[in-house]
This record gives structure tokens, C-alpha cells and sequence, in this order.
């Protein structure tokens, strides 16, 4: 299973203090971030994208060739990607481009995303969200896999002859899973083209929770990808470790209480209905087993560290526990006794040789240098 961190970038006051970070100092904190998850043994890093205040990551493609250049095998995500408002033709060119920075150390987390204000402002409308979401993304894939596209759809201009660039590395697109909390449409998209779905289910209960796996599976076995136990699933989390339950109530219930998204609830309502973990590493490591023991066998938990003004030496401290005792005895547990045909999450090749100390594939050259006119992008027709 891969375990990893993930970040919507808000810059939040921290309430013990009274003092928010700047944004400056918000971004190279999470940089740091991810660097640290990297040399504490995590598997990857997420972050968010926002194009609203109090958010800070706007522009996820240069956050993460930055932490590229810094790291050497952390695969780099998004949590996630706008497929409602960005354009499909960026997103092709974007991510192919940071995968050949990277050597092919990323994938996507791919949403509609949940900030209304943010339709209008990049032209669309909140309420055409899942059919945006589906038809960006089924000209996404086109883009990655096909040259000379020819496309016409509602939502953008229409495409004649158009080849993305740079081309994905290797011809292998990035994995992509599809996020949602709650629209079975998004779980449907996931299943029908075979790829992963990520249940960011922080703050709901589980009997939804396994009720929107459930019905990916089933799905992704009628589109024949396999059998329900061999569909992609990941889901989300949130924890605050330390050394007693009551150390962590204690430090944290501030932080919760500063949370924009538990307005109204209490911790302990929270905690005792959603994946929210606040206590001990022991008891936070049980609690996650008991996600296996719902949902059956998944391939990734992602872990927020960071919402409501944790502090930036707080959330490093936690990426500590989560790398040295949480983690660790998450592995030792799931992965002896997960069963024979319930596959790893999908990895590059490239990144997968070089976690296995592997010869990476062989560069082809540009196979497609003669066949395009440099002034006018179209291939030449003799």
C-alpha cells in the first residue's frame, strides 16, 4: 500500500500564537513538507490546488518539480487536480512535462472540486460540474494517448489535428484517480476507463464510505478491468499523534476548533464517526486497521496533517510519528496478509525501476520530428 501526506495549503492563524504564516513562508514550509515525508520513508506527496484565499497552492505543477528537483524517489500528487475548471489541453501538456522532470514520479488525484466562487471565475458554471468532469477528462486521455486529435465538445474550443507536447514519458500517461466524496457519477468515471478512485472521506462516516467503494468496484468489474478486489481504491485521512490520548486531545482541540470544516462538531463526535485519529500512535494505527477490516484490501491512505493552523514544527513532528511508528506498523500488518491478486496502485515504469534498483526503459527518440510543420503545429500531409 502506498501511504502518504497530503496538503490543501490553507494559511490559517494559529491560535496559540494569533499570528498566521505568510504565504511565502506557507509555500516553502510545504516544500519542506514533502521533503521530509520523502527522508521519513512515505510513499508520496499531495497537494492541493486553490484560486482562493485562504488557500495558497494555485499552481500545483510548480510546487511539485520544485519538490522534484528536491527528492529522489517520493512520488508527486495532487489532491487535486481541478478537471472542472482547468483546461484539458494545460493538463496534458503540464503533467507530461513534469514527468519527464520527475523520471516519471507522478500521478494525479483528480476532482470537481468544492469552492463555488471558483466556476465563474475560470468562465464555467458550479452547475455543469460532473458533466465538465467528464468530458475534460475523456479529451485528457485522448490527448495523452493519441496525436492528431480531432475533438468537438460543449465546453471548449473545438480541436483539429492537435498533438499535445511534450508527450508522456515513455508513452505512459500518469496514473490518474478519480476523487470524490460523494457523487456516485465521479465513482462511475473512475470504473468505466479503469482507473483509480479516491474516497477522500475525512470527514464522513464509513458505512458511506464503503458504500461509494463498493459500488466503484462493482463497476469496474462490469467494464471488465477485473475482478471488484483488483479496482484501485484509495481513501483519505487525518491524524494528530502523541505521546498519551490525552497530550494529543489537548494540543490539538484547539486547532480543531480552528477548523473551517468542523465548525459545530466536537472532537469527539468527530472522532468517532470519521477517519479524524487523535491519540496515540498505537491507538492510531488500530483505528486505521479497521478500514481493511470495512472496505477489504485498498492501495492508498492518504494522511492531512496540516488544517487549521498547525503549526509548521507541529505537522513536521507528526510526519515523524507517521514515518517511524505509524506507518511502519501500518505495513506490517496489512501487507502479510493481503490476498494474491489484489494488485499494488499502478507506479511508472521508470519510477518503478528505480525503487527496485532496475535499468530504466530504453529513451526512444522524438519519432515525430518530420512529420509536423513548426509554423503551423499540423502534421504534413505528402
Amino acid at each position: 500500500m502506498q501511504f502518504g501526506i497530503f496538503t490543501v495549503g490553507d494559511i490559517t492563524t494559529d491560535p496559540a500564537t494569533g499570528k498566521a504564516p505568510s504565504e511565502h513562508q506557507r509555500i516553502k514550509n510545504t516544500v519542506e513538507m514533502a521533503v521530509l515525508a520523502e527522508q521519513a520513508g512515505l510513499d508520496f506527496f499531495a497537494t492541493g490546488e486553490h484560486h482562493n484565499p485562504p488557500f495558497a497552492p494555485s499552481s500545483p505543477t510548480t510546487l511539485l518539480a520544485n519538490i522534484a528537483a528536491r527528492t529522489d524517489t517520493l512520488l508527486l500528487s495532487t489532491a487535486t487536480t481541478l478537471i472542472t475548471t482547468n483546461d484539458p489541453v494545460r493538463l496534458a501538456e503540464e503533467y507530461a512535462y513534469l514527468q519527464h522532470l520527475s523520471d516519471g514520479r507522478v500521478d494525479l488525484m483528480m476532482g470537481r472540486g468544492n469552492t463555488g466562487p471558483v466556476y465563474p471565475w475560470f468562465g464555467k458554471d458550479i452547475r455543469k460540474g460532473i458533466s465538465l468532469a467528464v468530458e475534460n477528462y475523456d479529451l485528457l486521455r485522448r490527448l495523452w494517448r493519441e496525436t492528431n486529435v480531432d475533438w468537438e465538445g460543449e465546453f471548449r474550443t473545438a480541436l483539429q489535428d492537435f498533438t499535445s507536447m511534450p508527450r508522456p514519458l515513455d508513452g505512459v500517461p500518469p496514473f490518474v484517480w478519480h476523487a470524490s466524496i460523494r457523487s456516485p457519477q465521479i465513482a462511475e468515471q473512475a470504473a468505466y476507463y479503469g482507473d483509480g478512485y479516491l474516497h477522500n472521506n475525512i470527514f464522513w462516516p464509513i458505512d458511506h464510505v464503503k458504500k461509494m467503494v463498493d459500488l466503484y468496484r462493482e463497476r469496474f468489474a462490469f467494464y471488465g478491468h477485473g475482478r471488484p478486489e483488483q479496482a484501485i481504491v484509495g481513501l483519505g485521512g487525518q491524524i494528530f499523534a502523541a505521546r498519551s490520548e490525552a497530550e494529543a486531545i489537548e494540543r490539538y482541540t484547539p486547532y480543531f476548533r480552528n477548523t473551517y470544516v468542523y465548525q459545530g462538531a466536537s472532537l469527539e463526535e468527530m472522532t468517532q464517526h470519521t477517519p479524524l485519529a487523535v491519540g496515540t500512535p498505537e491507538q492510531i494505527v488500530e483505528k486505521y486497521l479497521t478500514y481493511r477490516d470495512t472496505i477489504g484490501d485498498y492501495q492508498r491512505q492518504a494522511f492531512n496533517l496540516d488544517l487549521g493552523g498547525v503549526p509548521h514544527k507541529e505537522i513536521m513532528k507528526q510526519i515523524e510519528y507517521l514515518g517511524s511508528e505509524i506507518v511502519p506498523a501500518l505495513r506490517a500488518e496489512l501487507e502479510p496478509t493481503r490476498p494474491e491478486g489484489v494488485p499494488d496502485a499502478p507506479l511508472h515504469p521508470r519510477h518503478r525501476a528505480l525503487l527496485e534498483g532496475a535499468e530504466p526503459p530504453a529513451e526512444e527518440p522524438f519519432s515525430m520530428s518530420n512529420e509536423f510543420d513548426p509554423l503551423t503545429g499540423r502534421k504534413v500531409r505528402i
